[in-house]
C-alpha cells in the first residue's frame, strides 16, 4: 500500500548546466531570494524572541506552523510517542516528559510528479543560556549588529530554518513550481534524544534526500561521530568533620572517576578508523565532554553521593550498544583496579540522551554534486563546495542510518553556538539560502507556473 507521506521516487535527470535550470531561472531565482532577505530576517527575529528551550517549544513550533499554513502546505504537528523508546532502534532513551512540544511537518505535491523528492530540515530546541549577564545582548533579543544577528539559538539552528523557508518561498516568487514533493520540517529534541528526527522517522515521512541547514560556515559534512548521552552516579562515606579521616568524599571519587574517563576518551580517538580517512584531521573527533555536576548534601558534611552527565563519541560503523558496553566494562574495572577507587560502590551509569551510530556521507553522489555546484553559484564566484566532519551528534545519522537516506548537512556561518553571544553571519546566511533554492530546484526539477508559460 502507497504511503501518503512516503515522497521516494525513481531518480530523474536535473542539471543546473541543463534545461529546465537555465542561467535565467537561476538569475531570476537568486533576484527572487535576495527581494526578501530583508522579510526573512525579520521572520529569523521572531524565531529566535521565541525561546525554546526543552520542553517550550509550542510558541515557536506556532509561528512556524502559521507559516507554513499561509503558504498553502498540508501541515501535520504530532507528539514523540514515549511508547517507541525502547523498542524502535532510532530513538534514544529518554526520561523527559514532552507534553507540549511537538513535531511540525508541511508538504507539498506537484501536480503531476517527476521529479525527485526532498525533504528540508531544522530543529527549533536550543540550550540554555547559561549567564545572561555575560552576553552582549540579551540572549533571546534577537539584536543585529551590522552583518551579525545575535542571540540563544540564531545560529544552532533557526538561520537555517529560516534559510530553508524562504528557498522555497524563492522558487515561488520567481514563477516556479518544483516537479518533485517536498517536506518541511521542523522537529524538537536534536540537542538531547535526537528523537524528533526519528518521530519523523516513525510518521512514515521519507524522501529522496534530506538537507539539514545547520550551521556548518557553507561546509557540507562528510561524516559525524556516534554519540552517547551518559549520567554517572557514584556513592563515598558520609561523615562528619569531627571524624573527617572515616570518610570517603562521593566528590572526590567522581573526579577522580572523570579522570578515568579521560584515559578512555584518549584510547577511543587513538582507534581512528584507516578505513575513515576524513577523521584524520580532527583533532579530537571522542570529545568527552562532562557537561554538569552535583554532588553532596550539606557544606559542612563529608558528601555522601555525587553525578555527572556527559558525552562521548565513538566512530561511524559501529553499533552505540557496542560502545556502551566498553563504557560501561571500563568503569566498572577502574573502580575494582584504581587505589583510590577500591572498595567503593560501583558507580551507577544511565543512558540519558542521544545513543545513535554516526554516519559517512559517501562522495560523488547526485544530491552532493547538484549542491556543490548550487553553492558556487549562489555568489556566482565559482567556490569549490569544502567537505569536514562534526564530531557531535547530527539528526542526519537518523535519516542516514534508519531512514536510508541521502542526508547533506550544510548552512551558515555562525560563531559561539552553546556559547556566550551565540551569533550568526547574516551575508553567509544569505548566500546559504540562495544556494538551497537552486539546490532544491535542481533536485527536484521546476516547472513555470501556467500564468508564467506563454502561449
Amino acid at each position: 500500500m502507497n504511503d501518503p507521506t512516503s515522497l521516494r521516487h525513481p531518480a530523474v535527470e536535473v542539471s543546473l548546466d541543463k534545461s529546465p535550470l537555465g542561467p535565467a531561472d537561476i538569475e531570476r531565482i537568486i533576484k527572487a531570494v535576495e527581494n526578501r532577505f530583508d522579510e526573512q530576517v525579520e521572520f529569523l527575529t521572531q524565531l529566535v524572541r521565541a525561546a525554546s528551550l526543552r520542553g517550550n517549544e509550542a510558541s515557536v513550533q506556532k509561528i512556524v506552523s502559521n507559516a507554513l499554513e499561509k503558504r498553502g502546505y498540508d501541515v501535520r504537528s504530532f507528539a514523540i510517542d514515549p511508547a517507541r523508546i525502547g523498542t524502535d532502534p532510532a530513538f534514544s532513551p529518554t526520561r523527559f516528559e514532552l507534553k507540549d512540544s511537538a513535531i511540525v511537518v508541511g508538504s507539498k505535491r506537484p501536480t503531476l510528479e517527476g521529479g525527485r523528492s526532498l525533504a528540508l530540515n531544522a530543529h527549533v530546541d536550543v540550550v540554555p543560556v547559561g549567564t545572561s549577564a555575560r552576553w552582549k545582548y540579551e540572549p533571546f533579543s534577537a539584536t543585529r549588529d551590522g552583518d551579525w544577528l545575535y542571540g540563544r539559538g540564531a545560529g544552532d539552528m533557526k538561520a537555517g530554518l529560516a534559510a530553508n523557508l524562504f528557498a522555497l518561498d524563492a522558487l515561488a516568487a520567481a514563477g516556479f513550481d518544483l516537479k518533485g514533493a517536498v517536506q518541511f520540517q521542523s522537529v524538537i529534541e536534536e540537542e538531547t534524544t535526537g528523537n524528533g528526527a526519528a518521530m519523523v522517522l516513525a510518521e512514515g515521512f521519507r524522501a529522496d534526500a534530506v538537507l539539514i541547514s545547520e550551521p556548518t560556515d557553507e561546509k557540507v559534512v562528510s561524516a559525524n561521530t556516534g554519540v552517547m548521552k551518559f549520567a554517572v552516579t557514584v556513592q563515598g562515606i558520609p561523615a562528619h568533620p569531627l571524624e573527617v579521616a572515616t570518610g570517603r568524599s562521593a566528590i572526590d571519587i567522581a573526579i577522580r572517576t572523570i579522570e578515568h574517563l579521560r584515559q578512555l576518551e584518549q584510547e577511543w580517538i587513538a582507534e581512528r578508523p584507516i578505513s575513515q580517512p576524513d577523521f584524520a584531521g580532527v583533532d579530537n573527533p571522542i570529545a568527552l565532554t562532562i557537561g554538569t555536576i552535583s554532588g553532596g548534601e550539606w557544606l559542612a558534611s563529608v558528601p555522601s553521593e555525587c553525578r555527572f552527565e556527559g558525552r562521548i563519541g565513538f566512530y561511524p560503523g559501529e553499533m552505540p550498544e557496542a560502545r556502551a558496553v566498553r563504557f560501561e566494562n571500563f568503569l566498572k574495572n577502574a573502580f575494582l583496579n584504581d587505589p583510590q577507587l577500591k572498595g567503593c560502590p560501583e558507580p551507577e551509569i544511565e543512558w540519558v540522551g542521544v545513543k545513535q551510530g554516526g554516519y559517512v556521507l559517501a562522495p560523488g553522489s547526485d544530491a552532493e554534486v547538484l549542491l556543490a555546484k548550487a553553492h558556487s553559484l549562489a555568489d556566482n564566484s565559482e567556490r569549490e563546495l569544502q567537505r569536514f566532519v562534526m564530531p557531535c551528534y547530527l539528526d542526519a545519522a537518523v535519516f542516514a542510518i534508519h531512514g536510508s537516506m541521502t542526508s547533506l548537512v550544510y548552512g551558515p556561518a555562525a560563531e559561539h553556538i552553546h556559547a556566550v553571544d551565540e551569533r550568526v553571519n547574516l551575508p553567509s546566511l544569505l548566500r546559504v539560502t540562495k544556494a538551497i533554492a537552486l539546490f532544491a530546484a535542481a533536485w527536484c526539477g521546476i516547472e513555470a507556473r501556467a500564468e508564467q508559460v506563454k502561449p
